[in-house]
């Protein structure tokens, strides 16, 4: 749609109009190219020449009135008037060009004006694509496959190939007109529209074809060298026929590999030369092309007089001999000729001569009859067979004869390969390609929107013309025998398309033979600067000492590299082998730039926007799979070969490659697939048997942003194994407007931890006024749709008991309860930081399972997940169960093991037997010295002398009691010393108070285990008077004798809270008897008490239920199954 745009002049309070002074001149050298983002951020930008490269005006001030308003965004937001006029001076400069300007500042020249590009769609398109289409396979090999092939298969064969690269053509110049392509061309378009993997497989695709097409065109150099101009040249002569290929294999390989070191150098020298000849070459190819055509016309009125000697229905080899006769008469005496020596044992009449030859006649008959000869009819079907088999006329008579497979070591024209249709696809392909020769030049045509679409697709029709007009005619006047004839061997030696032409085959001789060579040499100047362009993107790490180069830019290192690959092609030595090779990876190439266009029109992406308008993703599917097909049609185990070398790459960039983001198509298909995925995961949960634990990870930082705790990461990588959702979160306390720099630098650091653990998962970081609400946050809204997290993972808080702000605990505490209301799993991994990493390698050992209450079934399947890592590989599982009093052990064993057979799990099974003993006193003590410190950490919210006094206070209060329970005991000194040093330390109290009584107790229970008599320590009214009497002797116990006199503090203990610690103590017991060696142990935890008000106790119970044990992770289940025995 047409859109008017009107630029009024806007004045300030003076009057005058501001013309945009403030700006200074754009640099010459701003070229389009991407960049690291220098802020550190780890996002790649666009470096745009128009936008956000406002460096020259930040020290101009602002003076005016009138757009005051937005006076503090011009540095990131400039005025209109500012870009147009940077748009106006951006030049499209080509590649080199940037480091051309470098090396004149460096010599302290003054810089040049760039020239503006002036090439128009003929001179810049149209003729570089008419030259690199046209070429070897026209002038070497197009004969020859017409004669195998047939008129009809072969113009089936140019067709296919013809309407390939016009569906890429297509696909191409809408791409290419979708915006400004710089100089890159093919590898630009591509890397560009499908991304940097993408992009660098098949550029180093393209590369490779670019390549090898050298070496193709340097081999067909050769063969017009050695074989039409000058045969006595070569090196290797064969001393019978069977030696004549290897021979002009040898003499290729030699020939060649000089051929290539004199075209590199001639790169390296100047390549303003080449580009300078490169008009000469392509006048080459054209009177060549009109030689071949005029020799067609003058053949309907006098055709050439080439005539092909056959022996029977036979074509022999017009090399030895002059006349095609067995015997002449000379002065009335009959002797005989040449080829009678070639099939006879000697020159004598009554010599043995082979069989076939004394049979059969010599007959002439006309290689070229004509236009009008009717030879067409003989020339439409295919003459395809096997290796070794004779050229024949089937027209002629033929009598018997001796073995054709000795035969073929005379003088026949003979098969020198296995000839099938789909061969012959692969062998003509590459005369087709050539049609990114306009695009490559972008840089320097004057309008490449406009001349790109243009020029590329005249020049293709313009080749197909010729190549079906070529088919037809050669059909027409040629005969069959010397059409096969790939070396013109029948007719004397010459270039079978030369014998058409007219005035001389040597018009087609010489003009091929400049074509090789200007070909040639193109492809060796062309592909080190793609192989560059793609060094200095970046995205191949191993490749980047080919982006240096001379100080002009020209490639050097590229170049030696080009020529190390272009020399293997020309070791291959045969013509017929390197084109399948290089069809392969330009079809490769061409299939990508239609996979292009194909998504890009597909994804409608709001930048999609070609000039080009007839184009349509139904034409670039049909080129795609155009591509494919022939790919596999002319050598399958070339395309493998192809489509592995592209995987490879894709790969190795993927994995190793920096990251670009350069908005391409791919992305663009990932993020619709994904929101496809998504939608189609919101429709219901997923069903038991996909159920796996989507992780989010509650990460903390130190005061520097750095992870505290990185074997948490670990931790995830081993249970995911690269499977299912990881979030990783963290909460900064503050608000976003002042916290962003700390958020960018803990996500950075968070990211980088990850990529150091292999952890493969998403980072949140969120800036929240308090942890305690953040935490929240990341719960209820991390993830999206049905890519949500079901499990929380974090560590728990070990220095809880030592932290002044009692909030610490506390938000554990809501964690654990909101994890529980959103009806999510939670891991909380105990310390952490002895967890393996990575590289660990865990021995022999047990992961063990603690099932005191069935939550779903997550207690089983952790253990199965760990196992598939390499880290607990070798470990086994058990299972431990709890059974109570009126629990039958022996079934309930025999039940788990089969649960667990159905599970499909491989576990031992234990079931430990808990009976109800009477509460301990080390229990009662437990819990008294825990609600000392819960009436301590209520005191926690006072002023620091009040705290001071109130810890000083409920200190002596505990003393005072240890010392009662004490008296006359060896542990008083111990006592005394401990609480001396509490004393110095009034800050830490809390944690004192808990070791001496821990303290104390062990003691107290080690000396009732040593006496002479075992002492149960229980506290019930039974028993309270029964101990009273044994203990009355002068030798009782003191120890438990004072232990009964702390009866009225436990009277007043909460008795709730004593059940509780009674469970914790016991579990652990049996717990650290059974697990203590494991290298994991695996509990449920326990769910916080619903009243608010003895949380400080919760954590203790957890504590004591933890307490001896190395490496534990508690785990709560989120209330649904997560494992079943279903298949």
């Amino acid at each position: 749609m047409p859109t008017n745009f009107t630029v009024v002049p806007v004045k300030d309070s003076t009057g005058k109009a501001k013309e945009g002074d403030e700006e200074e001149d754009v640099e010459e050298d701003n070229v389009l190219k991407e960049e690291e983002d220098p802020t550190g951020d780890g996002v790649p930008k666009e470096n745009s020449p128009f936008i956000n490269n406002t460096e020259h005006d930040k020290n101009n001030s602002y003076d005016g009135t009138n757009m005051a308003l937005f006076e503090e965004e011009m540095d990131s937001h400039p005025m209109v008037s500012s870009l147009l006029n940077k748009l106006a001076n951006y030049t499209n400069l080509t590649q080199g060009a940037h480091e051309h300007e470098e090396a004149d500042e460096e010599e302290g020249s003054k810089k040049k004006a760039v020239k503006s590009p002036q090439m128009g769609t003929f001179m810049g398109v149209y003729l570089p694509c008419l030259q690199n289409i046209l070429g070897v396979i026209l002038f070497l090999r197009l004969t020859w496959i017409v004669g195998t092939a047939g008129i009809l298969e072969s113009l089936g064969i140019v067709g296919l190939c013809c309407t390939c690269t016009m569906l890429t053509a297509i696909s191409m110049s809408a791409i290419a007109t979708n915006g400004v392509v710089p100089a890159g061309g093919s590898y630009y378009m591509i890397s560009r529209s499908l991304g940097p993997e993408f992009g660098g497989a098949v550029g180093l695709c393209f590369y490779l074809g670019t390549t090898f097409a050298g070496a193709m065109y340097i081999l067909g150099t050769i063969e017009i060298l050695l074989t039409y101009i000058v045969p006595q040249a070569a090196i290797f002569k064969a001393e019978r026929k069977e030696e004549e290929v290897d021979a002009l294999f040898n003499n290729m390989r030699v020939y060649g590999t000089c051929c290539l070191i004199l075209m590199a150098i001639v790169v390296f020298v100047g390549v303003k030369y080449v580009n300078k000849l490169a008009l000469v070459f392509l006048a080459c190819v054209i009177l060549s092309i009109l030689a071949i055509y005029a020799g067609v016309i003058k053949s309907i009125f006098e055709p050439p007089d080439f005539p092909v000697c056959m022996l029977g229905n036979r074509t022999l080899q017009n090399h030895g001999f002059d006349k095609c006769l067995k015997t002449e008469v000379i002065d009335n005496l009959t002797v005989t000729t040449k080829l009678w020596s070639a099939f006879c044992d000697g020159p004598e009449l009554n010599a043995t001569c082979n069989e076939y030859f004394a049979n059969n006649n010599l007959t002439l008959v006309q290689g070229i009859p004509g236009l009008t000869s009717g030879v067409i009819s003989e020339n439409m079907w295919s003459e395809y067979g096997p290796l070794g088999m004779m050229v024949e006329n089937k027209k002629l008579s033929s009598f018997g004869g001796s073995d054709p497979t000795k035969d073929i070591y005379l003088p026949y024209i003979v098969n020198d390969i296995t000839t099938f249709f789909t061969l012959l696809v692969g062998i003509y392909f590459p005369s087709v390609t050539g049609i990114m020769a306009g695009s490559n030049r972008s840089g320097d045509l004057r309008d490449a929107q406009k001349s790109i679409p243009v020029g590329t697709i005249l020049a293709i029709a313009t080749t197909s013309f010729i190549y079906i007009s070529s088919v037809i005619l050669f059909g027409a006047c040629i005969e069959g025998v010397l059409l096969r004839d790939k070396f013109g061997d029948s007719v004397k030696g010459n270039l079978v398309i030369g014998t058409l032409s007219w005035p001389s085959p040597w018009v087609i001789v010489i003009g091929s033979f400049f074509s090789c060579c200007g070909a040639g040499l193109q492809s060796l100047t062309g592909a080190p600067r793609l192989l560059q362009a793609i060094a200095r993107d970046g995205i191949v790490p191993f490749l980047q000492v080919f982006g240096h180069g001379k100080a002009n830019g020209e490639p050097t290192w590229a170049l030696l590299l080009t020529a190390g690959i272009c020399e293997i092609g020309i070791l291959i030595a045969s013509l017929d082998a390197v084109a399948p090779i290089l069809s392969m990876f330009f079809l490769m190439c061409y299939l990508f730039v239609n996979l292009a266009c194909a998504v890009q029109t597909l994804l409608r992406t709001p930048n999609w926007r070609p000039r080009f308008k007839y184009y349509h993703w139904t034409l670039s599917f049909l080129g795609m799979s155009l591509c494919l097909a022939i790919m596999f049609i002319s050598s399958w185990y070339y395309a493998i070969v192809a489509m592995v070398i592209a995987g490879c790459i894709y790969k190795y960039i993927e994995y190793r490659g920096a990251e670009k983001e350069w908005g391409d198509g791919i992305r663009g298909l990932s993020l619709n697939a994904a929101r496809y995925a998504l939608i189609r995961l919101e429709d219901a949960p997923p069903h038991t048997k996909n159920w796996r634990p989507q992780v989010l990870v509650l990460l903390n930082l130190d005061s520097d942003q750095g992870v505290k705790h990185p074997r948490l990461l670990s931790l995830t990588t081993q249970l995911k194994a690269g499977k299912g959702l990881t979030i990783v979160g963290n909460v900064l306390q503050g608000t976003y407007l002042i916290k962003e720099a700390e958020a960018k630098k803990a996500e950075q650091n968070i990211k980088s931890a990850m990529s150091a653990e292999r952890t493969k998962g998403f980072c949140h970081v969120v800036v929240s006024s308090n942890l305690r609400d953040g935490v929240s946050h990341l719960i209820q809204s991390a993830g999206l749709g049905g890519m949500k997290h079901n499990t929380v993972l974090m560590s728990w808080p070990g220095t809880w008991r030592q932290a002044s702000d009692p909030l610490s605990w506390k938000n554990f505490i809501e964690t654990v309860r909101e994890t529980t209301a959103a009806h999510q799993a939670l891991l909380v991994a105990k310390n952490v930081d002895s967890f393996p990493t990575n590289q660990d390698r865990l021995g022999e050992g047990t992961i063990d399972v603690w099932w005191v209450v069935h939550d779903g079934g997550l207690l089983m399947l952790l253990p199965f997940l760990l196992r598939q890592h390499k880290v607990w590989r070798k470990c086994k599982m058990r299972i431990f169960t709890v059974a109570q009093m009126d629990d039958n052990s022996i079934q309930m064993k025999k039940d788990l093991q089969m649960f667990l057979y159905h599970l499909r799990l491989d576990a031992e099974v234990e079931v430990v037997e808990m009976h109800d003993n009477d509460i301990s006193a080390f229990t009662y003590e437990k819990t008294l010295v825990m609600e000392q410190r819960s009436q301590m950490l209520k005191q926690m919210h006072l002023s620091r002398t009040e705290r001071e006094r109130e810890i000083q206070s409920i200190t002596d209060e505990s003393r005072s009691s240890i010392r009662r329970k004490n008296q006359g005991a060896t542990e008083n000194s111990t006592v005394s010393r401990q609480s001396s040093t509490a004393e110095d330390n009034q800050e830490d109290e809390a944690q004192l108070i808990h070791d001496k009584n821990t303290a104390s107790h062990v003691a107290l229970n080690d000396k009732a285990e040593a006496g002479p008599e075992q002492v149960h320590m229980t506290w019930t009214k039974e028993k309270l008077f029964s101990e009273r009497n044994r203990n009355r002797e002068p030798n009782a116990n003191v120890a438990v004798r004072d232990l009964f006199n702390m009866k009225p503090e436990w009277e007043s203990l909460n008795q709730s809270n004593v059940r509780r610690m009674h469970t914790a103590v016991k579990l652990n017991e049996v717990v650290v008897n059974k697990s203590q060696g494991a290298h994991l142990v695996l509990l449920n935890m326990p769910g916080p008490p619903k009243n608010r008000g003895g949380d400080e106790n919760y954590m203790e119970f957890l504590e004591v239920l933890l307490e001896g044990l190395n490496r534990v992770l508690l785990v709560r289940g989120g209330g649904r199954e997560v494992i079943t025995i279903y298949s």
